[in-house]
């Protein structure tokens, strides 16, 4: 053996500890312990942000850590530029703002709501450097291995001196992005509403908080999950009544999550009502990974929901969830704690059902939310609408839904979850939903991606659900099948009108398609009388006054 090769290496290990020195060090000046004045905090960004830094902007789905993004637009390009903005939710326009000047150079993430449009616009102007667009499990587990933040910008509803923050219900993505920098001696900056002496509950122990600046004013949140019942229409009602009674009812589905939407607020809605009265209370819809939609109430109030475990909050929901601890998880001083991570696993591994909704299906049943001008991003959507291979615990519905998939194939017996889409066969201005060849695929190719953006694949798709019927597709044993499945639920789209009504009529013989008549469900019955609220007010009345919805529901 040479005696060389044994020696110790000369390298030196602590690198990422002298750069965070170092920052500290250039930080120090505009810190007195932790807390920084918020006139103070561009400069705070100038000293410890590097060109070609990885970092992370609160920039959630909902709340955003608004004021240190302003500010991070507003740093010297010069000074900071190139940066690799890797976070989850896109929705600002301050976000948007870092690229056009130059500050930030490539993206990761995962929704993009608002921004959906002007992201395309700027890919297609070479203005952003795509990395990936993830789900939210992806991109959290990526933080730990190769997409560590260099500088996490934090939000919380208030912190100490020490730098402990409280976070109330709107945890959110927060720990994991803390802890992931953090511990790979990064730096953590939070944003914050107060600074109290002493905080209700720690929910990021100071010591993975570098400096904290009290902004001028809250940070905002979006109320992403407030669906106003007066705008639910009949055509949503029936395609809950479907759901209901076609895969929820036969299934003995309990453990789900529902996606945003009007058509899973309707499903919300008509519990206390048509699932009533159809004897299903207790033998359905009893436990939830969820966001707390104010929609849920009801069936809540009703004795339907038995637990709920939160992504994040809502807007207005505070008082409620502190007055019902038996269905939502709180903390000792009262408040829901949520966490996206866990919610996303819970998600994942713990239900039976998802159900939601998507801008674009194919005749295989992929489906996505980009369009040729438009890209959102997929959340958590891809997580909850996938088949997770390595669970190993049975339900009934798990075992039904596998056992129908498997079909007479002699194998070990293997569950499915069911991954649901439900839609309207035309959407916003009748554009149809479904189309022979999703708008992503022309989007990869113009935009050079090396995978087309897809939300949910479709061999991880179980059902497809429309006002014209239920289309299931485990039952479907060929592609051809599968393709006049589809089809035969796809309306007057073209699509649909492609249909080849004799194979689709055998289909349905053997209940792969089934019609509302075929359930039992009279059309003309799907009316607005089968919520049990019909406003937002009256959602108010349901939760005892103590739901105070955002001033931009209120129409009274």
């Amino acid at each position: 053996m040479n005696a060389r090769s044994s020696c110790p290496s000369q390298r030196a290990w602590d690198t990422a500890r002298q750069s965070r020195e170092q920052r500290l060090a250039a930080a120090a000046r505009y810190a007195r312990g932790k807390l920084v004045s918020h006139e103070d905090a561009t400069k705070l960004l100038e000293a410890v942000v590097r060109a070609g830094d990885r970092v992370c902007l609160e920039g959630d789905n909902q709340k955003q850590a608004d004021f240190l993004a302003a500010r991070l637009a507003e740093v010297d390009p010069a000074v900071v530029k190139d940066l690799h903005i890797v976070q989850s939710g896109v929705v600002l326009a301050e976000h948007l703002d870092l690229f056009e000047a130059g500050i930030a150079k490539r993206l990761d993430f995962s929704y993009s709501g608002p921004q959906g449009a002007a992201i395309a616009r700027m890919l297609k102007a070479g203005k952003i450097e795509l990395g990936a667009v993830h789900t939210y499990l992806e991109l959290f587990s990526r933080y730990f291995v190769d997409l560590t933040p260099h500088v996490a910008l934090t939000v919380a509803r208030c912190a100490d001196r020490e730098g402990n923050l409280y976070m109330g219900p709107n945890t959110e993505d927060s720990p994991v992005v803390i802890e992931a920098t953090a511990f790979k001696q990064g730096i953590v900056i939070a944003q914050v509403n107060e600074l109290v002496d002493k905080v209700p509950r720690v929910d990021v122990p100071g010591d993975r908080v570098d400096f904290v600046v009290a902004a001028p004013s809250n940070f905002y949140v979006e109320p992403l999950f407030t669906r106003d019942p007066a705008q639910i229409t009949e055509t949503q009602i029936l395609s809950a009544m479907l759901a209901i009674k076609g895969i929820y009812e036969p299934y003995g589905v309990k453990r789900l999550n529902h996606g945003i939407g009007f058509n899973t607020a309707a499903i919300e809605l008509i519990l206390p009502t048509y699932a009533e009265r159809l004897g299903l209370k207790g033998r359905i819809a009893t436990h939830f990974a969820l966001n707390p939609h104010p929609t849920l109430i009801p069936a809540i109030e009703s004795g339907w929901v038995e637990q709920v475990y939160c992504f994040g909050s809502e807007v207005g929901m505070d008082d409620y969830m502190r007055a019902r601890p038996d269905i939502f998880f709180t903390g000792r001083d009262g408040s829901m704690a949520s966490n996206r991570m866990y919610c996303q696993s819970a998600g994942l591994y713990a239900t039976d059902l998802f159900i939601g909704s998507t801008l674009q299906i194919d005749l295989a049943g992929n489906s996505s939310t980009f369009t040729k001008d438009r890209i959102a991003g997929f959340g958590g959507a891809p997580n909850m609408g996938s088949d997770p291979r390595g669970r190993r615990h049975a339900s009934d519905a798990w075992l039904k839904a596998g056992r129908e998939a498997a079909g007479e194939t002699t194998c070990l017996p293997r569950g499915r979850k069911l991954v649901v889409q439900i839609v309207e066969t035309f959407g916003e201005k009748l554009s149809p939903t479904f189309v022979e060849s999703l708008d992503s695929i022309e989007l990869a190719k113009s935009l050079d991606l090396a995978l087309p953006p897809v939300m949910i694949y479709g061999d991880d798709v179980s059902h497809i659900v429309t006002e014209e019927g239920i289309a299931n597709l485990l039952l479907c044993r060929t592609p051809a099948e599968r393709e006049q499945a589809i089809r035969g639920v796809a309306g007057y789209t073209d699509v649909g009108r492609a249909r080849d009504a004799r194979a689709v009529e055998e289909l349905r013989a053997r209940k792969v398609i089934q019609r509302p008549e075929d359930l039992g469900i009279n059309p003309l019955d799907a009316n607005r009388s089968l919520l049990a609220a019909r406003s937002i007010k009256e959602l108010m009345r349901w939760s005892g006054n103590l739901y105070d919805p955002p001033r931009k529901f209120r129409n009274w």
